[in-house]
């Protein structure tokens, strides 16, 4: 016998699949049109414009960021649908969140048809500038997930997993200054900035050898001086440290900030650093809420793994991280990509406007009503998901 909650899916995926060539279209459009950190306006309001046509009031500008969106509908225990739809410079969509975006306008809109039914409220949240400008910590400083019983988002990857293994990360930026001086006629009185870089640069690197091998610390020269005749007064450096949780970051920040300071010391220069005010939180994957997912992913077809137990893991950063610390969550991955392919990568850009990435947005929209729908009609499943988010999350400050 068909029941309640079997029926509410079946016609929730209706609805994504009278969609199913908008959405498409959707993210093709906006795979066209890359569009890079708090940039992303022509995607903004391409998603709301779509959101708006099929009666989900969708207000631009939304918790004060201008490329950030929302709408909400319902009167129960609020689910947040998040959207991404930045690009990367040089090679576009090599993420793919024209995938997510679409994929996620497509589960609001199916979840909004039926959530008063379901008794249960959407919240559609767009979220721009995850490529490192952390759209979500600065939406939610202004109240983006407040509120909120759970949030969910799917982002495409080489397999379906259960999630990311997202690590802490937060971006340092370092200068040196030294004293300019004729490289040749007068070394003596210089104090070479390029050095001193290059000083700190040899320290992180002996450092590396003695960290957790889930750590990752990685940099680059921004300036390196004028000329080679001149000894270089100024150089710059952008750093991105990272380690599996927001607490064991602290420590690692230290002893990275020491190796370079060390090669100003070391070069007769001074060093400034500034430390960004939005750094990524480790994701916390919600265990009851992401069941509920791999169940309903199974319904369609794909078997979702744990990365843990088959051995294939997407490690990155994000910044639904921290969305998770504030809210049960879950990031899984769905796979648009043959195994091996790379995300941040030209490859990865072609197939996120591929047809396995189109089949991708229209399982995962279906994937995540469904499992709104689970959370939404049984209160035992909300009392566990809570049960479980208070139990492991910390007290760490994400935002």
């Amino acid at each position: 016998m068909t029941t309640d909650v079997e029926i509410l899916k079946q016609q929730a995926c209706a609805v994504v699949d009278l969609m199913a060539t908008e959405l498409i279209e959707i993210s093709h459009d906006i795979h066209d049109h890359p569009e890079l950190n708090f940039q992303e306006h022509y995607a903004a309001e391409r998603l709301a414009r779509a959101a708006t046509k099929h009666g989900l009031d969708t207000t631009i500008g939304a918790y004060g960021v201008a490329t950030g969106f929302a709408a909400e509908h319902g009167n129960g225990p609020t689910v947040a649908i998040v959207c991404e739809y930045d690009a990367l410079p040089g090679i576009g969509h090599g993420c793919g969140h024209n995938v997510i975006a679409a994929a996620g306008i497509g589960a609001a809109l199916a979840a909004t048809a039926v959530c008063d039914s379901a008794g249960g409220s959407v919240r559609l949240l767009g979220t721009p500038a995850e490529e490192g400008g952390g759209g979500k910590i600065s939406m939610g400083r202004n109240g983006a997930f407040d509120g909120l019983a759970v949030a969910m988002m799917v982002h495409p990857a080489d397999a379906d997993l259960s999630t990311i293994d997202a690590i802490a990360i937060q971006q340092l930026l370092v200068e040196y200054t030294g004293r300019a001086s004729h490289a040749a006629a007068a070394p003596q009185y210089g104090r070479n900035a390029l050095d001193a870089a290059v000083m700190g640069y040899i320290g992180v690197a002996a450092l590396r050898q003695h960290i957790a091998p889930t750590e990752r610390v990685h940099g680059i020269f921004l300036t390196a001086g004028d000329k080679p005749n001149i000894v270089p007064r100024e150089s710059s450096m952008d750093w991105y440290v990272r380690s599996d949780t927001i607490a064991t970051l602290q420590p690692l920040k230290s002893r990275v900030l020491a190796c370079l300071e060390a090669g100003a010391l070391s070069c007769g220069c001074t060093m400034t650093h500034q430390w960004d005010d939005r750094p990524y939180a480790d994701m916390l994957t919600n265990g009851p809420l992401v069941a509920s997912y791999v169940t309903n992913s199974a319904m369609l077809g794909r078997i979702v793994q744990d990365p843990r137990e088959c051995g294939h893991a997407v490690v990155g950063s994000t910044d639904m991280g921290n969305v998770s610390h504030l809210v049960p969550s879950i990031h899984p991955m769905i796979a648009i990509a043959p195994q091996g392919t790379a995300i941040h990568t030209e490859d990865f850009a072609t197939y996120a406007r591929s047809h396995s990435a189109d089949k991708a947005i229209l399982d995962a929209a279906k994937a995540m009503v469904m499992t709104a729908i689970d959370f939404w009609t049984s209160a035992q499943r909300q009392a566990l998901v809570a049960e479980v988010f208070s139990r492991e999350n910390s007290s760490t400050n994400v935002l």
